[in-house]
């Protein structure tokens, strides 16, 4: 039976809340485009229409959820006095909350996207896009020079991800996986880090 037609933003959106479903309850290998039409109940051509390929599915998966986390991350900065260990405690509570909200099919799709280079190269595209918020956001704070931040919002963003991965697996809790990311963040970006 297929679903009823809904604008095109809509169902792109539909669809991607759909894939994400699949991937949190059957894994990345079960998200195809067929797959896809099959569990949102329409046809094949629709979600080659959004999305060409698969690659362009777990593409448009990814930066949904990039999006959503660094939107997250800015709202939550918006109020937070200009102080490193309050941006610090923020942003890091905020990263875990994001990823927990997200799901643990967050980091399935992130190891997914390394399947071929046009995935590879979308991926260190938002990547980048990530460590230059993290850039933006703490070059203010600190007396570090710009190509240290740069380096340093690089390692931030690998230690954030492997804190949130092991969150996820249960091996820490979330206020664990925030301290220890709020707290590498002052120790780096603090003056005279």
């Amino acid at each position: 039976m297929l679903s009823k037609k809904l604008p095109r933003a809509a169902r792109r959106a539909q669809l991607l809340e759909t894939a994400r479903v699949i991937v949190r309850e059957e894994g990345t290998d079960a998200l195809t485009l067929g797959a896809l039409a099959d569990h949102a109940g329409v046809s094949k051509p629709i979600t080659y229409s959004h999305f060409n390929t698969r690659s362009g599915l777990l593409i448009a998966l990814y930066k949904e959820i990039m999006d959503q986390q660094v939107e997250a991350l800015a709202t939550a900065l918006e109020d937070t006095p200009t102080q490193i260990e309050d941006v610090a405690r923020v942003a890091a509570e905020a990263y875990m909350q994001c990823t927990t909200a997200v799901g643990p099919e967050w980091h399935a799709i992130a190891a997914a996207l390394k399947g071929d280079a046009q995935m590879d190269a979308a991926q260190q595209e938002m990547i980048r896009g990530h460590i230059a918020f993290f850039e933006e956001v703490l070059a203010p704070l600190t007396d570090l020079p710009a190509p240290t931040v740069r380096r340093r919002s690089v390692g931030l963003i690998g230690a954030a991800e492997a804190l949130s991965d092991e969150m996820v697996r249960g091996e820490c809790s979330g206020e664990e996986a925030a301290e220890d990311l709020a707290d590498l963040i002052v120790r780096w970006f603090g003056r005279n880090g």
